[in-house]
């Protein structure tokens, strides 16, 4: 198989347990991985027994990986003008980085979340209001939020990088405060990758904004939908309208070589195996200067093969 020394894992299950995303992350060759601490379609959750965390955690030395990150729920939304439910994000958000170190977890991924009739203005002032509450009530802790961006579907922000660096400079102390880069949301928000001219002026567009050095994850998924669509479609890698040449401009960025990477792309079996493992074979292939389909076999043109 051909490898590379970068951090590629996936947002894997934790049906079974926590440990069970660590085991099938280096069961498939990843070394690193990102999970729900709870189920992300829920307000309230059992509290982690120290058991589960010291599993989890020697799941994660055993399988040698690294930089394990954790994803909000997606109920989620520190934007709101509904003062209950912005108050009841901020707890909820409290509650998730306390879960992610207990489990020996440095970052919580947040969508920043929506305006919901308000202007934009006024909403990223509560998302301010919001981290800032969150990040002292949890002063006490390591673990902090990494703000996503966004595809900018309907009132939801984030898709402008100005949006993060808006959030970054108003919160009071910003420290354990960083970004997820997510390619799939940027190209559909309308910042262009597909090919090197436009990554560069993509990442020279977000240094200036909010600072390379704040970013502190990335999620590589493939964009079924097209530039400046404005919608949140995931697609495998090579498949999509981000295409090849992006992630491999992306995984050649030497700025980046630390950074962990984690695939969002759907899940499932093609011809037998594994589509985690096809997708981290063609990025793997693409980080070593191997040419690649989007099926993962090498080949001698460079072009994406799609379906």
């Amino acid at each position: 198989m051909t490898t590379s020394s970068h951090l590629l894992g996936s947002h894997l299950s934790i049906a079974g347990g926590y440990y069970k995303a660590a085991e099938t992350a280096a069961t498939l060759s990843m070394n690193t991985v990102q999970l729900f601490t709870k189920n992300n379609n829920q307000w309230l959750a059992k509290p982690i027994e120290p058991a589960e965390s010291e599993r989890f955690q020697a799941a994660i030395l055993e399988g040698q990986l690294v930089h394990p990150l954790s994803h909000s729920s997606y109920l989620l939304t520190c934007a709101s003008p509904d003062e209950t439910l912005r108050a009841k994000s901020v707890e909820a958000l409290v509650v998730e980085v306390e879960r992610a170190e207990l489990l020996g977890i440095a970052w919580v991924v947040l969508h920043p979340g929506a305006a919901m009739g308000a202007t934009e203005q006024e909403a990223l002032a509560r998302v301010i209001a919001s981290m800032d509450e969150v990040l002292k009530a949890t002063r006490h802790l390591a673990a902090g939020v990494l703000l996503e961006n966004t595809a900018g579907q309907g009132s939801c922000l984030g898709w402008n990088f100005d949006h993060l660096a808006i959030i970054l400079d108003g919160v009071a102390d910003s420290r354990r405060l960083g970004v997820c880069f997510d390619t799939c949301h940027a190209l559909a928000a309308g910042y262009p990758l597909a090919t090197a001219e436009d990554y560069k002026a993509t990442m020279q567009r977000l240094d200036t904004a909010v600072g390379l050095e704040r970013v502190n994850a990335f999620h590589l998924n493939d964009s079924k939908r097209e530039l400046g669509s404005r919608v949140d479609r995931h697609e495998h890698i090579g498949r999509g309208h981000v295409g090849l040449e992006a992630f491999r401009s992306l995984l050649s960025d030497k700025r980046f070589r630390t950074v962990p990477m984690y695939l969002e792309t759907p899940k499932g079996l093609e011809n037998g195996e594994e589509l985690d493992t096809i997708n981290l074979r063609i990025l793997r292939e693409l980080a070593t200067g191997a040419k690649s389909d989007a099926t993962g076999s090498e080949k001698k043109g460079g072009k994406a093969k799609k379906k």
